[in-house]
């Protein structure tokens, strides 16, 4: 009777052990396949993603072997870095200004790296208010990564965790810098844009200072902002849209050359450009003006 009471007892509970054993096979091998892909995981990329699985947070683990390091990385226009002959408060402002921890350094130009510059060893060295007058840079220097454009996410991020260090330089054919991507960039291409409070102003991409007249990012999505005037700003002989993606762009096809800070560029169809902020190698910030405001 005993027998015969437990035995499907047992088979069922050994069932369900099965059951919950190959589900944790099955999600353990998922993340594996993200570092060791095989023919199997390959031939189910080719399908359609309908057709595939549903979207889940698993599919961002595998941006880590789809994408490169040239997919994510900061363009080397944008890379905020400081030279190894930097005064202490220089530096100190760059990073207040910046918001960042570390810093690149070079030597000369950005094309001769040599070192990151953290916030944590210069505050614990020297604090920000302190004489410090035997202040070196090259002494408090964490070395950085150089890594090719087409190398994975996912190597980069197991280089990163076996180095310790958080950042890395992206070196183009000619042993040039061509970019910058740090560990939080890796992360945000598995869990989404990770945010903290010197985002929140980079986020807004525009701000409406009085009606018709806007403070705009000049890496402002041209067809957002298109959307949010309601005008076309492409629809121009003069303006191949295929060309330009940004507003920043837009402005310096009209221009004809890079312009600089306080020029004022003007759109065929009357919308006025004001290049409010910009350095040598790209505009930064536009007061942009449209018709009504300007005959107002």
């Amino acid at each position: 009777m005993g027998d015969t009471d437990g035995g499907p007892s047992m088979a069922a509970q050994s069932a369900q052990d099965d059951e919950i054993g190959t589900q944790e096979d099955g999600f353990f091998a998922r993340i594996r396949n993200v570092f060791q892909p095989n023919t199997a995981t390959d031939a189910a990329e080719e399908t359609p993603r309908e057709t595939a699985r549903p979207a889940n947070a698993m599919l961002g683990l595998l941006n880590l072997r789809r994408k490169r390091v040239e997919d994510v990385s900061v363009p080397k226009a944008d890379i905020v870095a400081v030279p190894v002959t930097v005064a202490k408060d220089e530096l100190v402002k760059v990073f207040r200004d910046s918001g960042l921890t570390r810093l690149p350094v070079y030597d000369g130009t950005l094309d001769t790296p040599i070192g990151i510059a953290n916030l944590k060893d210069f505050a614990l060295r020297h604090g920000f208010n302190g004489d410090s007058p035997d202040f070196d840079l090259r002494d408090m220097l964490r070395p950085l990564l150089f890594v090719p454009p087409s190398m994975p996410l996912g190597v980069l991020l197991q280089k990163m965790q076996a180095e310790r260090i958080h950042m890395a330089l992206v070196i183009d054919e000619y042993g040039g810098t061509d970019g910058l991507v740090t560990i939080e960039d890796l992360i945000e291409q598995v869990v989404g844009d990770i945010e903290d409070e010197h985002d929140i102003e980079e986020a807004q991409s525009w701000v409406l200072e009085q009606p018709g007249i806007y403070m705009v990012q000049a890496r402002t999505d041209l067809e957002d902002f298109q959307a949010e005037i309601g005008l076309d700003l492409t629809a121009h002989e003069e303006i191949d849209e295929e060309e330009i993606e940004t507003l920043g762009g837009l402005v310096t096809m009209l221009a004809g050359h890079l312009p600089a800070r306080g020029e004022v560029i003007v759109h065929p169809i009357g919308v006025e450009f004001e290049v409010v902020d910009a350095d040598p190698r790209r505009i930064k910030r536009l007061r942009v003006c449209l018709p009504s405001a300007a005959h107002a």
